[in-house]
């Protein structure tokens, strides 16, 4: 049955939200059924929900013995033919099962993340949870219309170019976006006809962990979905390096992606996909109009879901001409940015995920001011409130290109704004990055519109708005960003399929 949000909130005062492994067992009488264990040892984590640090419930501790019991299913599972080797059209009625169950559930899954990421509700219910369920149908739909080709051969040959699936595969998700994380990994490699193995991030664990229960219930085999809970050095290092696994996507921190193909590497060389960290511009030129549609899609790039966010416009590089004009809207919009504990409706801004976390974002506040950037607006974090975890979003002006905040992934609320002259400075400032995940760029001259586009180092450029694109359209970046794939649209199915090629010689 369907919780409400009240009902998950209550649960979560209680400390009684758990996520614990789903992998298959078998009974005595031969048959398969599905365990949600602690671990053999029976090892457990606290869940702290970051709006106040209160213990909201435990998570099972994975280990490599769980994570190896998991593959193990899987493989069996993909080897049997249980869900790869259905037909498309059947994997899509599974999934479209799968699809109403998580709208039944729609309520119960956005209050989940927000008690557990600190993500605002009203994120979770109308943007958030909407976007994971339409990825399912999306792909649901997409499978049983993808076709192989054939090669142009002479009479005497027939060359056959197939996909099939790649066989295990590895999903490790972040904490910032929960819930839609896994429906981009988890969807077009179920479609493709994968057996998967999902780890999510210790400190969110509890949506993935009832999306897999749904998945169960709708018919997608228990061997073929699992999920193991825990930190990454005890379950996601050995999923990285399990021999049996064929490939790992990915999507975190740039550091620890570095770690996944250095796994890869020391084991079977799986393939690797990686979606990291970004620092990604904004550009604002002086023939831009300066409306409330650009203001606003400005904070929303720099502030949404706190700036935890990998595509998040951290960086506002403005026309010098109109820079002090623009600053004076931004603060003006930014009264309608209200901070405060996320189960509010009326709260845009949370708490940042963990304390540690917390404590490096604050820290940009410090490092900024000493490099010689000029606070103009925030910079007040709220010891009273809950956790303590809370900073109003906060701009900075004059911000150096060889500064800190300029050149680092903040992961946080804090916009980074440095003045242009030219076309080409600005060109300079926005491509001045290790990363290269998204940019926006604003100006009624579609000629400049094109050109700028097109030298902007980044997966994803948005004219005047911002944008990650929709479900249609690939998502990834270039240099340490990420690399070997993309999430969404009909090119993710790519990283969770073999290409292979018959030649048929007639005689």
């Amino acid at each position: 049955m369907a919780r409400t949000a009240s009902e998950v909130f209550n649960l979560a005062k209680r400390g009684e939200l758990w996520a614990g492994h789903l992998i298959p067992n078998h009974t005595k009488e031969g048959g398969a059924g599905t365990a949600n264990t602690a671990t053999a040892s029976g090892a457990r984590l606290e869940n702290r929900t970051p709006i106040d640090n209160s213990l909201i419930g435990y998570i099972a501790a994975g280990t490599a013995a769980d994570i190896d019991a998991a593959v193990k299913a899987a493989r069996a599972s993909f080897e049997a033919g249980t869900w790869s080797q259905l037909a498309p059209a059947e994997r899509k009625r599974v999934i479209l099962k799968w699809v109403d169950l998580l709208h039944a559930h729609h309520e119960e899954l956005a209050a989940l993340d927000c008690i557990d990421a600190g993500k605002p509700i009203s994120e979770c219910m109308n943007t958030d949870m909407p976007a994971t369920i339409d990825t399912f149908a999306w792909y649901a739909e997409a499978i049983d219309k993808c076709f192989g080709k054939i090669s142009p051969t002479g009479p005497d040959a027939l060359g056959l170019i197939v996909r099939e699936p790649i066989g295990v595969v590895g999903a490790v998700l972040p904490w910032n976006f929960p819930a839609q994380m896994y429906a981009w990994k988890v969807a077009p490699a179920l479609a493709a006809g994968n057996s998967v193995v999902v780890k999510p991030a210790e400190l969110t664990s509890l949506s993935a962990y009832r999306m897999t229960e749904l998945a169960h219930e709708a018919g997608i085999p228990p061997e073929v979905l699992t999920l193991v809970t825990g930190d990454g050095e005890s379950a996601g290092e050995p999923l990285g390096r399990h021999a049996d696994v064929d490939m790992v996507s990915f999507t975190g921190s740039t550091e620890v992606g570095r770690l996944f193909l250095k796994y890869a590497a020391e084991s079977n060389l799986k393939e690797i996909v990686l979606e990291c960290g970004g620092k990604s511009p904004q550009i604002v030129f002086d023939d831009a109009t300066l409306d409330d549609h650009l203001v606003d899609n400005i904070l929303a790039a720099a502030f949404w879901n706190m700036g935890e966010n990998c595509s998040c416009g951290s960086r506002l590089i403005v026309h010098q001409s109109i820079k002090d004009t623009l600053i004076t809207k931004l603060i003006a919009a930014l009264a309608n940015w209200k901070v405060g504990l996320p189960t509010d409706a009326e709260v845009k801004i949370g708490p940042m995920v963990e304390a540690a976390h917390f404590m490096k974002v604050q820290s940009f506040l410090h490092s900024a001011r000493e490099q010689g950037a000029k606070l103009v607006h925030g910079g007040r974090t709220f010891p009273e409130l809950g956790s303590g975890w809370y900073i109003e979003p906060t701009i900075f002006d004059n911000v150096k290109p060889d500064s800190r905040l300029f050149q680092e992934e903040v992961f946080g609320p804090i916009l980074a704004i440095t003045g242009f002259e030219t076309e080409e400075q600005a060109l300079k400032l926005a491509n001045d990055s290790n990363y290269g995940l998204a940019a926006s760029l604003y100006t009624q001259n579609v000629n400049r519109a094109r050109r700028v586009a097109s030298r902007i180092r980044a997966g994803t450029v948005s004219i005047n708005g911002f944008s990650e694109g929709d479900i249609s359209t690939p998502f990834g970046g270039y240099r340490q960003s990420g690399f070997g794939g993309r999430d969404n649209g009909l090119e993710a199915l790519d990283q969770y399929q073999q290409i292979k090629t018959i030649w048929y010689v007639g005689g």
